[in-house]
């Protein structure tokens, strides 16, 4: 066996970023930029009200009123001293003006106003540019709806971005029937494709849920030249030792290069990685809780690797233990755990049962709490690592 971090940096061995597409700005979020992009003009493209009120040129207290402005309707002309227009929030402000004084500052009668004897000296205009400038650069990120707002504003309706990912999920076992079926007392139900095609979507990805593959040669050759255009092929269970376990016989026989194969973690031991025929592979554990904690582990990690993101492990956290707990063994334990937080403090408790067919018990789980190998034991009060879940 392997450590979970060997196992992390031979996976990342197996994936590299996608090729790059132009898509609209309303496919884009979620998605990683593969180019800088360029602002086409200024933000604001003029100097602009930030406030309702009046528009004023000279140090006066009187002004005469010549027009108004409102966003998207400028006032056409150049005030000079004495004079001011009607403004509103957004608009333009006029040549010649010097400030934008709030209209609760104003007491207008007709077409003269008077500024009251303390009003705010501030000038509220946004100047043209303030926000950025033509020419100026967004770097390649991950797109959050914010950044997609930066890029409308600069004036793009398209962005570079990494391909979407198609992973291949095929589930594996005679017992396996779908949701909605009518099961034999000796079949249960194929869950664990819809937990992981849920991961994979909200990373990013694009799933396929092909066929279950039945435990016979024949059906998993069938199923895995469905997955031959993948950008990632998971499968779940058949990755072990036993009679029926021929997930890595028949990929080795059609070509797969191994790169591992079990790992020291709970959940999760039977664990398998490598590429078929130049395609990235994850063998998961045909377990629930097992193929789905995997999931977090190694498949969302490739996953992003394969969007262009930095090719690091799970972004951990810490949190204080609520019961003592005794020395962990020679395999790291993500413990299914719930997390609450008091008074600015983040707490964490571990179910008591840990038994990965559990997966009522990983539905109720907000947190993976880690325990390292060899970890002693641990008393109420401690500070744990955790993945949120």
């Amino acid at each position: 066996m392997i450590s979970v971090d060997e196992a992390l940096s031979r996976a990342f061995d197996l994936v590299r970023p996608l090729a790059a597409k132009t898509v609209p700005l309303t496919q884009a979020a979620g998605r990683m930029m593969a180019l800088p992009a360029t602002a086409q003009r200024d933000q604001p493209p003029f100097a602009a009200s930030a406030m309702d009120g009046y528009a004023t040129c000279g140090d006066t207290t009187s002004f005469d009123v010549v027009g108004e402005a409102s966003a998207g309707h400028a006032w056409q002309g150049e005030l000079t001293a004495g004079r001011a227009i009607r403004i509103f929030t957004g608009a333009p402000v006029p040549i010649g003006a010097d400030r934008v004084v709030i209209q609760e500052d104003v007491t207008r009668t007709g077409h003269q106003i008077t500024l009251s004897a303390n009003a705010d000296r501030s000038n509220h205009i946004r100047a043209k540019g303030q926000d950025f400038r033509a020419g100026d650069v967004l770097s390649p990120r991950l797109l959050r709806p914010s950044d997609i707002a930066l890029l409308a504003a600069m004036n793009l309706a398209e962005v570079s971005v990494i391909r979407r990912p198609v992973v291949a999920l095929i589930a594996t076992g005679d017992e396996l029937v779908m949701p909605g079926e009518r099961p034999r007392d000796d079949q249960i139900i194929a869950s664990n494709s819809f937990a992981l095609k849920a991961m994979v979507e909200a990373a990013g990805g694009a799933a396929r849920l092909l066929p279950i593959a039945r435990d016979t040669e024949a059906s998993l050759t069938k199923v895995f030249e469905l997955a031959a255009d993948a950008d990632l092929i998971v499968t779940i269970g058949g990755a072990s030792v036993g009679d029926h376990d021929l997930v890595g016989k028949v990929a080795a026989g059609l070509g797969m290069e191994r790169a591992f194969y079990k790992i020291a973690m709970r959940p999760g031991k039977p664990l398998m990685a490598g590429k078929l025929n130049g395609i990235p592979m994850l063998g998961l554990p045909g377990n629930p809780v097992s193929s789905i904690v995997c999931g977090h582990i190694f498949m969302l990690p490739m996953l992003r690797v394969l969007q262009g993101q930095p090719a690091k492990g799970p972004q951990m956290h810490s949190a204080i233990l609520t019961e003592d707990l005794p020395a962990n063994g020679p395999r790291a334990h993500y413990m299914r755990a719930k997390l609450q937080t008091s008074k600015g403090q983040t707490t964490i408790t571990p179910f008591q049962a840990q038994d990965s067919a559990l997966l009522s018990v990983l539905s109720q789980a907000d947190a993976l709490l880690l325990r390292p190998v060899g970890d002693g034991p641990r008393t109420a009060g401690d500070i744990v690592e955790y993945l949120p879940i």
